[in-house]
């Protein structure tokens, strides 16, 4: 895990010129809401194998609400670190037999969500597949896993250009430092 990086447009253009996997964000962000931090993990030799992206808001039943987006390659276990569970990936933990719970659009395409079985009751998790790789929704408080219902559109930030330059950036999430 590499130290977390404080929100900041440059901050994140670092990030988005390192990583080797997305760098997931709802875009445009919902309303009232702020980017607050970046985590990543690999090396500075293979870049990162991958990120986590927090967000602050209102929340949708009131209160503040906050949504890390982690991708990741198989085996890496940052979205369980979010998540508060054991184990690297969320298979074993989701029916996908079952429809999925939740569906947003990654990077244009229809990307099914799951619900994470086991995590803590205070965060809502879902998990499903987006370019290849893990794509994690951790949010508090586990009321706010709403959000994940409005089919958000959620685009890679290595492609989104100068668009970057307009993310709001708040203040650094907690949640990021720590689960």
């Amino acid at each position: 895990m590499q130290p977390v990086i404080p929100p900041s447009v440059e901050a994140l253009n670092v990030v988005v010129h390192r990583t080797q996997v997305p760098l997931w964000m709802p875009w445009p962000l919902p309303v009232g809401w702020l980017f607050t931090g970046v985590a990543c993990a690999g090396d500075d030799r293979t870049g990162g194998r991958a990120t986590a992206v927090a967000c602050t808001g209102p929340g949708p039943l009131g209160g503040m609400g906050e949504l890390i987006l982690v991708a990741e390659e198989l085996g890496v276990g940052l979205g369980a670190r979010y998540a508060g569970m054991d184990g690297p990936d969320p298979g074993p933990h989701m029916n996908v037999e079952k429809p999925p719970q939740a569906k947003v659009l990654a990077a244009g395409r229809p990307t099914p969500l799951w619900h994470v079985a086991g995590a803590p009751d205070d965060r809502a998790v879902f998990a499903g597949e987006a370019l290849g790789m893990w794509l994690w929704a951790v949010v508090w408080p586990e009321q706010s896993g709403l959000l994940m219902y409005d089919e958000l559109v959620l685009t890679d930030l290595r492609d989104a250009g100068a668009e970057v330059e307009l993310v709001p950036c708040g203040a650094l999430s907690p949640r990021l430092l720590g689960p």
